[in-house]
């Protein structure tokens, strides 16, 4: 029997939600899928001392769950004082607008289309909050606009879905692009390596314990399956459905079409370089 501990990234056990560090506690949105795995791990973030807070993905348009986002923070001494979205895929960003008006709150993202209040995100801000310091990071890949926070305190990394608490995350083509997310993990290994990083604090699964080794087990799986892929179209598998079947066969086919958009930015990426 496989232990968690022998897992990729070492998952904690129990459920993802509630406190994870000192600063970082997780609200579970009840919208388990095969895609969301458990649901979408709201985060809310704050210094300890503090009476305010920032939330990263309010999750989807679900009034008891956004609620009970704004509830948590309360009965925690704290009030909802900035919202920040990791990417905008509708799980994440779906109830910001209504969160939004239940806390008062800017949203800022990377993408201008998801900001409410005019202040987006880039590349070396850092968020203050509260006293908070929460380094923004680019990590365009799973989608163009993909980030994930730095939180030194905690040694702490919030990844969105570029890095998942189970699993691996899809690379979303067309937005997401392999050759970013590549770019992006080798990123965040560096950024690891560097500040001590422990905990990946993702948007769905449980907290990973050993974010190095989760990220250099997404690098090698990544490796893996470009070589499948480049393998499948040398043995006459040419659309990305029939790269897909080969590749992916033992993987559930509730699961396929989400492969299919991985297969399809792995062969652009492999056109891209020249090896199909």
């Amino acid at each position: 029997m496989t232990s968690a501990t022998d897992l990729p990234g070492r998952p904690r056990e129990g459920a993802p939600g509630g406190p994870a560090t000192a600063r970082a506690t997780c609200v579970l949105a009840p919208n388990p899928s095969a895609m969301t795995l458990d649901g979408t791990n709201t985060w809310i973030v704050a210094e300890p001392d503090s009476d305010l807070a920032v939330v990263i993905d309010p999750g989807p348009l679900d009034e008891t769950h956004l609620r009970a986002v704004v509830a948590t923070a309360e009965a925690a001494g704290k009030r909802v004082a900035l919202t920040l979205l990791s990417h905008g895929h509708p799980d994440h960003s779906d109830g910001a607008a209504r969160f939004a008006e239940l806390t008062g709150t800017r949203v800022r993202a990377l993408d201008p289309a998801l900001r409410l209040g005019g202040e987006g995100l880039g590349v070396g801000d850092v968020i203050t909050t509260g006293g908070l310091e929460l380094h923004v990071i680019s990590t365009p890949g799973h989608t163009a606009d993909s980030l994930c926070f730095h939180l030194p305190a905690d040694r702490a990394l919030l990844t969105g879905d570029t890095v998942l608490g189970r699993g691996t995350t899809v690379v979303a083509h067309p937005d997401g692009r392999l050759g970013d997310y590549l770019d992006s993990l080798r990123r965040l290994r560096a950024l690891v390596v560097e500040e001590g990083v422990e905990l990946v604090l993702p948007a769905h699964g449980p907290v990973l314990t050993d974010a190095r080794g989760a990220i250099d087990y997404y690098l090698v799986h990544r490796a893996k399956r470009l070589a499948q892929v480049e393998t499948a179209v040398e043995s006459g598998h040419r659309t990305p459905a029939e790269v897909v079947a080969h590749v992916y066969a033992d993987v559930d086919r509730s699961l396929w079409p989400a492969a299919e958009l991985s297969v399809r930015a792995q062969l652009d990426y492999l056109g891209e370089h020249g090896l199909i």
